[in-house]
């Protein structure tokens, strides 16, 4: 049976896994969405071979199940990080790595295959007539990108960046995998204790439904006050 005393234990539990989860959550999408401008930049320039390079990157990230790209860099990325320190005459021993770092580093390889598609289509929907008259009158490519077609873009691209962040709060619930306590992860630590799953679980609900209104409403707030700007 439901027991709503068991909440407010669970909840002070599960809270304790939020500051790490947005952390990770931040870091992810800050290090994937560079990446993924990058990217986006190179197929929007159509600068040969690195071109060709990021559509075999992007075909391969969003084909690859996050949790295979996981464990690839859990049993992968350790020897990898030993090898490149070796070569830079570091002593590091790279099964040392947090499991943290291993799932910021496998998350953001995927993102950034789809953050470089948001860019993109972002930069696409820039209007080239704004361009032919920014040149019209005397500014050069850096100024045209900086002043004009920058700010345009990052507008563009507000509601599928955060949709971006949403997506990976999710998909660090599979984090749990080699180890990292996260919001859902918790959430079942906490209900093998007292066997109160389905308690468990719909805190978890909450404190998601509470992140996703927060993101959505500063995403919104931010396009509508650089709106204005441009």
């Amino acid at each position: 049976m439901f027991d709503i005393d068991v909440l407010l234990p669970d909840l002070w539990d599960i809270l304790g896994a939020v500051p790490l989860t947005l952390a990770m959550a931040f870091a992810i999408f800050v290090l994937s969405t560079i990446i993924g401008s990058l990217f986006a930049m190179v197929e929007y320039r159509r600068i040969p071979v690195l071109r060709q390079l990021v559509v075999a990157y992007k075909v391969a990230f969003k084909g690859v199940p996050m949790v295979v790209v996981i464990f690839l860099a859990y049993y992968g990325l350790p020897s990898t990080l030993q090898f490149l320190a070796s070569l830079l005459g570091v002593d590091y021993n790279g099964h040392s790595t947090p499991n943290w770092v291993t799932l910021i580093v496998a998350l953001t390889a995927c993102v950034a295959a789809f953050q470089a598609e948001v860019v993109k289509g972002a930069l696409n929907s820039f209007d080239t007539g704004q361009a032919d008259a920014a040149y019209s009158l005397g500014y050069k490519k850096s100024q045209l990108f900086r002043r004009v077609m920058l700010p345009q873009v990052i507008v563009a691209a507000i509601p599928d960046l955060a949709n971006s962040f949403m997506v990976i709060m999710k998909a660090l619930s599979l984090g749990f995998a080699i180890e990292v306590v996260d919001i859902f992860a918790q959430s079942q630590l906490t209900a093998a204790l007292n066997f109160y799953y389905l308690e468990a679980f719909l805190v978890a609900v909450v404190i998601y439904m509470v992140i996703a209104y927060a993101v959505t409403q500063i995403a919104d707030r931010t396009e509508r006050a650089l709106r204005v700007r441009t």
